[in-house]
């Protein structure tokens, strides 16, 4: 009997072992297939500093830095500025373009290229005026009395520095009205310089006669 029940209990425990034998077999064949990387997965990304896109620039900040390395730097910026201009007017992004010519015509004014910053201020001054831009308008004609007394026209300069006067006082821009001030101000000074040497030229031949 005891020989019977040794055999019995042998048997048993062999056939319970190799079950859990082909247990452990299993999930050592799906760990392993899970371990296995499938072909299709892209390779890893590099993300090197090298790759990495570089910010975007500003080109409107730096104009003032660039104005004064080289002509080519004007150049440069000027085609941006105008490429830009374009591109906004073609879509009808007309406050940005108005801005666009305020920046060329600032760029002309370093240059003394009164001209062609004269005929963009007043396209610039005229789509602001359109949409109701008051500091803008300001600016521009601010600007606008610049070029006209750098040519001696300073009774439209005047004209221009009053309007902006007016523009800012109605909407209580108090940097603007002060400014407009100082730029009268300066300009009432400068004519009376202009006209006292004027006068002394006027006199000089006058003097010559008599001498003879």
């Amino acid at each position: 009997m005891r020989i019977f029940l040794l055999i019995l209990l042998s048997t048993i425990c062999f056939t319970a072992s190799a079950q859990w034998y082909r247990v452990d077999l299993k999930l050592k064949d799906l760990t392993a297939k899970k371990q296995v990387r499938p072909e299709a997965i892209e390779p890893p990304a590099n993300h090197a500093l090298a790759r990495f896109p570089k910010a975007p620039v500003n080109k409107n900040a730096v104009i003032p830095e660039l104005l004064a390395r080289s002509e080519y730097s004007l150049e440069v910026i000027e085609t941006e500025v105008m490429k830009t201009a374009k591109h906004n007017m073609r879509f009808r992004v007309y406050n940005d373009a108005s801005y666009n010519f305020s920046e060329l015509a600032r760029m002309y004014i370093q240059q003394n290229r009164y001209a062609e910053a004269k005929w963009f201020l007043l396209q610039s001054n005229s789509i602001s005026r359109d949409e109701n831009d008051d500091k803008h308008t300001i600016a521009n004609l601010i600007d606008l009395a610049t070029i006209k007394s750098g040519l001696g026209d300073y009774i439209q300069a005047r004209q221009d520095l009053t309007e902006a006067h007016e523009l800012a006082s109605i909407r209580g821009f108090k940097d603007d009205v002060s400014l407009t001030d100082k730029k009268l101000l300066y300009l009432k000074q400068n004519q009376l310089n202009m006209q006292k040497v004027e006068v002394r030229y006027a006199e000089a031949p006058l003097n010559t006669v008599k001498a003879e």
